[in-house]
């Protein structure tokens, strides 16, 4: 099982982008799905995560710009981000799985750079 993320691109500080990721749907109603990041020079980290019922977590640094969610009819979650900040760069990826898991092989991430 690959999970593919989408949705990155080039913003300038302080603008906005939603990214999506697919799953398929065994995948998707039956686990804990997250969002993690790469950015330069440090190891992937957790950004967010949502449980089947709607549970969510946020890393600190990400809290009151950062917005997980999940639609079941379509199987697809999304990160929407806001105020970016040039410390948000990197790749980011989604899985499945929660805090000190994942439960899948890492898919294609997609890249976000927020510029200065």
């Amino acid at each position: 099982v690959q999970l593919q993320a989408s949705g990155g691109g080039l913003v300038q500080v302080g603008g906005s982008l939603r990214l999506s990721c697919a799953a398929s749907g065994s995948v998707f109603t039956r686990n804990v799905m997250g969002w993690y990041r790469q950015t330069p020079g440090k190891q992937r980290e957790l950004v967010a995560t949502i449980t089947t019922g709607g549970s969510i977590y946020y890393v600190d640094t990400v809290k009151g710009r950062f917005t997980i969610s999940r639609d079941n009819a379509k199987n697809t979650m999304y990160l929407q981000m806001n105020s970016l900040k040039p410390e948000d760069t990197g790749v980011y990826y989604c899985n499945a799985g929660g805090i000190g898991y994942v439960l899948y092989s890492w898919g294609q991430g997609t890249l976000v750079t927020v510029s200065s």
